[in-house]
């Protein structure tokens, strides 16, 4: 069945005496050294570089616990810095991980763990039994079995789900495009990396990276220094391990020439444009004021910018375009993005080529540069009440070799960027000629992206950022797919006999256990069908309708806890009419449905035929195996009240089930959310209550 439905700011007026020019900018006050108090700051005997921040007006303290080694390239274990990040939590030697979790939720803490550290809040009176809970859990974690293999499965459904998630197949292309195939940056997690990701990896990565050499604790809050000192020498200088592994130096590839990456997300009205441009810069250059100025007049953030300005306030294309720098020591990198409507794909990336060219050529506006530094200032200065921002203050200065005095010259800093210094920076990491461009959407808009590319080439990627092999052209036509199809479905070889089976089939009934991480308990799903065009599915949970729908081949409507009870519009009876009978394929050369075939195409290292179809309402991509013609995979893309919504079905474990070769396990990523099912029943011929469908 593919009926299924899965489902400011206040601003007050501002009152004043007198008349105001507001043509004229206020002038700006002399910047002064800012009086920032130094936060503490020791060593340990086995590595660890202490940062500690006092406040004492709230009774809780943090301890942000950063590890101090180099990003490590996994190769064909990509993601198992993921797993094990996400495993640290499970447990320790002393504790299951419902007792630890128990322990934190009755002292009101939070502890959390990653690949790259530890986090600890928590009220002051419960402090030692918080860091007691922290050093377990950093020294001691146990990795058990049971939660590799849940953490595994959780792993399985989010991919299913990226694979259609826009945004998450841009930043897999970004990835690609802007790494070096060496550079861990470079890495995403596939199905295939997954699956070669052991428990033992794990427990290997974690004695890699979890040791105390180079690692930064950061604490925060109610905590004296002499207390400070005495709980770190009670819960972390008993922490062992060896060397922190330190790998060659890393950069972001620079753009020689402009290329174009394309993903193809098929149905989607949206394309996702990423613009990319490496930058050799690191935290702490010189120039990282000046270049955070230069990108707020360029694209930062608010309406004010000259992204905004030109491809949302002027033409319309986009809600929001924005840019992004992200200055990391190991590649830096400025990112464009916006969603942009299909038509107008190409011109909005001209417009963002456009706006580059123009402020690596041109002066910025003393207004706009003004008005920029002044809210960056005011940010500053905000951002000081936090005693967070102190201590990361503090361990950037020691990270990266910063002036002690770096940002209490902030100020000052910042009050002497010039248009000067703006253009010359722009000259300096920014060219319209040297961009790597990543667009994800649908195939329509590929041809447009050509003139972009220096090379008039396109590279195409799929949704985890890998090469994508060329659709081969097909060897059997649409029909004589569909054809094989039947006769694979019904286990027969000529179409007599397998229309004489179909005849005997009056109905059909199943019933599937569904279950997702993101759902503490399981759902059924029921699908009915009755000739000649009747159908109808029902989703539940807890011994709740959750959502049904219905359809006798002339009406029908759905039901949901959401939306309420809504009938058909005519428009999609039409396009319901098109997709009847058991075997709906048999039916498309006469109901009116279009369909094609698409070519042969590689899907987990199984050559499958692709067929393309529409009923006026939703476009479908089937795939089916080359070698036992069974439809393995459906692609559903839907617009429903100007929004697209995609899933993605997977069938497997194929059986003859009443006489008809019917899957077994069924898989469905529909937007973020994957739901593995396992079919309970198949009935043929069957009682079947319509009414409850209804």
């Amino acid at each position: 069945m593919k009926k299924l439905i899965i489902a400011t700011l206040a601003f007050l007026p501002l009152l004043s005496i007198g008349q105001v020019d507001r043509s004229i900018i206020p002038s700006s006050g002399a910047a002064t050294l800012i009086n920032i108090k130094d936060s503490e700051i020791f060593k340990t005997d086995n590595g660890i570089t202490v940062i500690l921040s006092e406040n004492h007006k709230i009774p809780s303290v943090s301890f942000q616990l950063s590890l101090g080694a180099d990003p490590i390239l996994e190769g064909p274990k990509a993601g198992v810095s993921n797993v094990m990040g996400d495993l640290v939590m499970s447990g320790t030697a002393k504790l299951t991980k419902d007792e630890l979790d128990n322990q934190i939720d009755y002292i009101g803490a939070y502890l959390s763990a990653s690949s790259g550290g530890m986090y600890l809040s928590v009220m002051t009176r419960f402090r030692d039994k918080g860091l007691a809970l922290m050093s377990d859990v950093l020294q001691n974690a146990s990795f058990p079995e049971s939660e590799f293999d849940r953490i595994v499965k959780q792993f399985e459904s989010g991919l299913k789900s990226a694979k259609s998630e826009p945004s998450q197949m841009a930043n897999n292309a970004n990835a690609k495009v802007n790494y070096d195939a060496m550079h861990p940056f470079s890495e995403t997690m596939t199905e295939e990396s997954l699956k070669s990701i052991k428990l033992e990896d794990v427990k290997q990565l974690y004695k890699l990276i979890y040791v105390p050499e180079g690692s930064y604790l950061v604490i925060v809050g109610d905590i004296t220094k002499e207390e400070a000192k005495a709980a770190v020498d009670k819960y972390f200088t008993s922490w062992t391990g060896g060397k922190a592994y330190k790998g060659a130096p890393l950069y972001s590839k620079p753009a020689s020439g402009s290329q174009v990456a394309f993903v193809s997300k098929t149905g989607a009205v949206q394309s996702v444009i990423n613009v990319n441009i490496p930058m050799d810069v690191a935290p702490g250059d010189p120039d990282q004021i000046g270049l955070t100025v230069l990108n707020q007049v360029f694209g930062g953030s608010g309406f004010g910018t000259r992204l905004m300005q030109n491809l949302r306030e002027d033409k319309a294309f986009t809600y929001g375009c924005y840019a992004r720098q992200n200055i990391d020591e190991h590649g830096s990198l400025l990112t464009i993005s916006g969603n942009f409507r299909n038509d107008v794909t190409d011109s909005a990336i001209t417009e963002i080529l456009y706006e580059i060219q123009k402020i690596t050529t041109e002066l910025a506006g003393e207004e706009e540069l003004e008005t920029t530094k002044a809210a960056m200032a005011g940010s500053f200065a905000r951002s000081l009440e936090s005693p967070q921002t102190i201590a990361r203050f503090a361990r950037n200065i020691e990270k990266y070799g910063l002036d002690k005095d770096y940002y209490k010259n902030y100020l000052k800093t910042l009050a002497a960027v010039n248009k000067d210094d703006v253009l010359r920076l722009a000259k300096k990491y920014m060219s319209a000629e040297n961009v790597n461009i990543v667009v994800v959407g649908n195939d329509e808009v590929a041809a447009k992206l050509k003139a972009f590319d220096s090379d008039g080439k396109i590279l195409k990627l799929d949704a985890f950022g890998n090469a994508v092999k060329e659709k081969k052209t097909a060897d059997i036509s649409a029909d004589q797919l569909i054809e094989n199809y039947v006769y694979a479905t019904t286990q027969t070889t000529s179409m007599k006999k397998a229309i004489k089976k179909l005849k005997k089939i009056k109905s059909y009934s199943r019933t599937t256990e569904l279950s997702a991480a993101q759902i503490p308990f399981p759902l059924k799903m029921s699908e009915v069908w009755i000739k000649p065009n009747t159908e109808g599915s029902k989703l539940e949970g807890q011994g709740m309708v959750l959502q049904k729908s219905y359809f006798d081949g002339n009406a029908g409507g759905t039901t949901s806890m959401q939306t309420g009870s809504k009938a058909l519009t005519e428009e999609e009876v039409t396009a319901q009419k098109k997709s009847f009978g058991i075997i709906p394929e048999m039916n498309y050369a006469t109901s009116g449905m279009k369909y094609e075939m698409v070519g042969i195409e590689v899907v987990e290292d199984k050559d499958m035929y692709v067929l393309s179809s529409t009923d006026g309402k939703k476009t479908q991509l089937d795939y089916f195996d080359k070698v036992t013609y069974l439809k393995m995979k459906s692609i559903i893309t839907n617009t429903e009240d100007g929004e697209v919504r995609s899933a993605e079905y997977d069938f497997g474990n194929y059986s003859m089930q009443g006489g008809l070769m019917s899957y077994g396990t069924i898989s469905m990523a529909i937007g973020p959310m994957t739901l593995e099912g396992k079919v309970k029943s198949f009935e043929v011929n069957g009682k079947i209550e319509l009414n409850t469908f209804k």
